[in-house]
């Protein structure tokens, strides 16, 4: 038979105490740490008690809870961006595929509600669903081209329908910019041509009108070289008196007698 001695029997009896009271305190760790729950800034906290969902939320901060018995779900508060891509039908039947970036907020009161009642999926369940309905009432009153031009008056009326259909359930639409809008080839072609004939014609207007102002500006030029000739004439009309004339006859006479004097009957030859 083997013989344990004393000192062994003892070493190991030690181990074993270390070794229970490693675990134990393990435990009380695990059970401390699991009587606590941290609250991040911009949250709000949703306990379940054995899976049902409490009424109220625990606000931010460090919070006492039933350890393995209560569960706490956080829900985040502050803005969220939410981005999707959508298909919808302009007033002209054209398809408009549409990238949306949503900003929207839980309310804070309605956390627990939202939970409960919808899960922590609420954006596949609620808003996704939401912006394809409300986008697709909203371009069905713009023509593809109006789509276009009127960015921020659709964006207005995502904003004003989504949240008349979700801030009763606590969801909050802050602010929709559209990324994108996106149209078949043929709509694009066809836009494109009328870009180009738009021009055409206004190089043709612009055209027409400097004809326009340059004939204009040659008869303007014409009026005023008349109107200044006219004036000149009348002046010079009014210096020329009987004296004027007499003057200028003796200064060009070159001092002959005319050769040929009489009338038409009978003419004299002075030579």
């Amino acid at each position: 038979m083997k013989t344990i001695k004393v000192n062994e029997l003892g070493n190991s009896t030690g181990y074993k105490k270390i070794i229970i009271a490693v675990v134990v305190l393990a435990i009380v760790a695990i059970i401390a740490l699991n009587c606590f729950t941290i609250v991040e800034a911009g949250h709000t906290g949703v306990v379940v008690t054995l899976g049902k969902v409490n009424e109220g939320v625990l606000q931010e901060g460090i919070h006492v809870k039933a350890p393995f018995i209560q569960q706490v779900v956080k829900i985040d508060n502050r803005i969220v961006k939410l981005e999707v891509e959508t298909e919808a039908f302009s007033k002209d039947l054209q398809t408009v595929t549409t990238t949306l970036a949503i900003n929207y907020r839980v309310d804070t009161k309605k956390s627990y509600s939202i939970y409960k009642n919808i899960g922590a999926d609420y954006e596949a369940v609620l808003i996704t669903p939401a912006v394809n309905e409300v986008l697709k009432a909203t371009t069905a009153q713009y023509t593809a081209e109006q789509s276009v031009t009127n960015r921020e008056l659709i964006s207005d009326g995502l904003i004003s329908g989504l949240n008349e259909k979700l801030n009763s359930i606590g969801l909050y639409i802050t602010d929709v910019n559209i990324i994108n809008f996106d149209f078949s080839d043929a709509f694009i072609t066809a836009i494109e041509e009328k870009q180009v004939a738009q021009q055409k014609l206004l190089k043709a207007e612009t055209e027409k009108q400097t004809a326009i102002t340059n004939a204009q500006a040659q008869a303007e030029t014409i009026r005023i070289k008349a109107e200044a000739e006219a004036e000149a004439n009348k002046k010079l009309s009014a210096s020329l008196t009987n004296e004027v004339i007499e003057y200028n006859k003796i200064e060009k006479w070159d001092g002959k007698l005319p050769q040929v004097t009489g009338n038409s009957s009978s003419l004299i030859n002075l030579e």
